[in-house]
């Protein structure tokens, strides 16, 4: 990975290639920040400049085997989990979800630990770097680097190490193998052993500054520049957070035109309409239909207070208002209690596993009922 695909972070990437330029590579770096400001991106472009990727391109063999995460001097030791069933004598290690790591890491290297967790299926399992991790990477270490520079080694969440392998990785940070480059990518610093702390030196990664957040989002999401600057503005230099608004608002979209259909089927009384609209937004999955109940409700409660002509009690987008312009006067005090309540058992029925085309469509059926209450 190269710099350039690091979101801002300018004089940090100029440090790091300026070390690597004059030749004072430490044996050990502590990156320490949140991973939506990018400190496993910068963990990984530097490490990829130390072991020859540039960006003028100038050495393609390298730069195709760390594409494809395959250079065999770099090395990732991350928090894993034990499989269900597994023997207990069985030693986990990161080797075991390599392919999803590198499936991950491809996609992007911006990635909190809940979504690394959801693509190893953890469920309720608790994720750590293994005692058995110490074995592997000493013995990796023995070797010679095969491209005759640095090896690099980046552990991501040194935090979640099992005290057994903090031990041993203290004793190669106490005693480091010739030209080998340590990466440590922490969110809790604070939690790392005093004697590993004291073994790297430590660089803390601030924010994305806004102008950067803006660029990023514009080339990389395609939105507008005044969208950019304005979601630039509220996610405090987390691309993360960035990409969650982004994600929240599409979605806030989806649900009103969801939202719209259904009120609409529901006033003309269009039954095979809404058995069109139950079979969509039966096929969404529960969570996803969970949130939209959620959303339902809200807007039944906006268009409540819309009535009241009250601009500072509502909270809505452009969209929603254009809709509620005419819509509103239909959510009265005749009919706003129950489809509250309506909308609440919906979503009490749907979490405890009930058929969702059945729960919709008596959703839709009672709703054409109280749009006429006046």
């Amino acid at each position: 990975m190269k710099f350039s695909g690091v979101i801002g972070q300018e004089d940090i990437k100029r440090r790091l290639v300026q070390m690597a330029e004059e030749d004072r590579i430490p044996h050990a770096l502590m990156l320490c920040g949140n991973t939506g400001c990018g400190t496993l991106a910068l963990a990984f472009a530097f490490a990829s400049y130390v072991l020859g990727e540039r960006e003028e391109g100038t050495n393609p063999h390298v730069e195709a085997m760390l594409q494809t995460l395959q250079h065999p001097d770099l090395h990732f030791i991350y928090p894993v989990i034990r499989p269900p069933k597994t023997p207990s004598d069985r030693k986990i290690t990161s080797d075991d979800y390599i392919r999803q790591w590198q499936k991950l890491l491809s996609e992007t290297p911006y990635f909190n630990f809940e979504e690394w967790l959801g693509r190893m299926k953890a469920d309720n399992q608790q994720a750590i770097i293994f005692a058995a991790e110490g074995d592997i990477l000493a013995h990796k270490m023995s070797f010679k680097s095969s491209q005759g520079g640095y090896k690099a080694v980046i552990i991501w969440l040194p935090e979640r190490m099992h005290p057994a392998f903090a031990n041993k990785i203290l004793k190669l940070l106490e005693e480091p193998p010739s030209q080998t480059l340590f990466l440590l990518v922490s969110e809790e610093p604070q939690a790392i052993l005093e004697t590993i702390r004291s073994r790297v030196q430590r660089i803390d990664i601030k924010r994305i500054d806004d102008e950067a957040m803006a660029g990023a989002l514009m080339s990389k999401r395609g939105i507008e520049q005044a969208v950019a600057v304005q979601v630039a503005r509220v996610v405090h230099g987390d691309w993360l957070r960035a990409v969650e608004v982004l994600d929240s608002e599409n979605e806030k979209r989806e649900f009103l035109e969801y939202f719209m259909s259904i009120m609409r089927t529901a006033y003309k009384r269009d039954t095979k309409a809404m058995k069109k609209w139950t079979e969509t937004v039966s096929g969404l999955g529960r969570e996803k239909q969970r949130r939209f109940l959620t959303y339902v409700a809200e807007q039944f409660r906006e268009n409540f207070i819309y009535n009241f002509s009250c601009k500072q009690l509502n909270y809505m987008t452009a969209a929603e208002e254009s809709f509620s312009r005419n819509f509103a006067r239909f959510i009265n005090e005749a009919n706003v209690r129950d489809m509250l309540r309506l909308t609440d058992r919906t979503m009490a029925a749907i979490g405890q596993n009930a058929n969702p085309k059945m729960q919709f469509f008596d959703f839709a059926l009672q709703i054409t009922v109280f749009l006429r209450r006046k």
